[in-house]
């Protein structure tokens, strides 16, 4: 997809300013409306962002690249499930694999999850540029940059922290 010289401009802001919101931009980009500034995040910048888990806007390092930053070092942050996907997962340079081939891996390594839960990780990967999808026959995956270019922080899992809540609870009970 090629940019506009104001498209490009406007995801140099987005480099600039990540993690931001709709505001920041607003007020950059001289918008009347946060409104106004998702249409245009999605409508022209739609492959080059995405929302962390605080929904703030971030650029995909693809992105960064883009605009003649240096990916690398790019702090990217991930669920615990997540990690171990970009653990087992195929590089850039290797044939991308479906779903099941990356669950497959996942148990190999001693990873209790479900394929419905591998697929959702790797959309959110996709969403966030570290990870790209292939179409064949059936979607297929694979690290859209290399590992060594990754700078990874796990976050638990919403499930993870009730759980934790829940045991420390049942632990001042006792």
């Amino acid at each position: 997809m090629t940019l506009s010289e104001e498209a490009t401009d406007r995801l140099a802001d987005v480099v600039e300013l990540q993690p931001t919101k709709n505001a920041d931009l607003q007020d950059r980009w001289g918008m009347d409306s946060g409104s106004e500034v998702h249409a245009y995040l999605e409508g022209e910048l739609k492959e080059y962002y995405y929302r962390n888990d605080d929904s703030l806007i971030c650029a995909t390092p693809e992105a960064v690249s883009l605009v003649g930053g240096d990916p690398s070092g790019q702090a990217v942050t991930v669920t615990p499930l997540q990690s171990a996907i970009l653990d087992v997962i195929a590089g850039p340079d290797e044939r991308s694999q479906s779903v099941v081939a990356v669950f497959h891996d996942l148990e190999a390594a001693g990873h209790d999850t479900t394929v419905d839960d591998v697929r959702s990780a790797l959309r959110g990967l996709v969403d966030r540029g570290v990870v790209e999808r292939i179409k064949r026959s059936v979607p297929t995956f694979r690290l859209a940059v290399g590992a060594d270019e990754l700078d990874i922080e796990v976050v638990a899992d919403e499930g993870e922290e009730e759980s934790a809540g829940e045991a420390n609870a049942e632990a001042s009970e006792a």
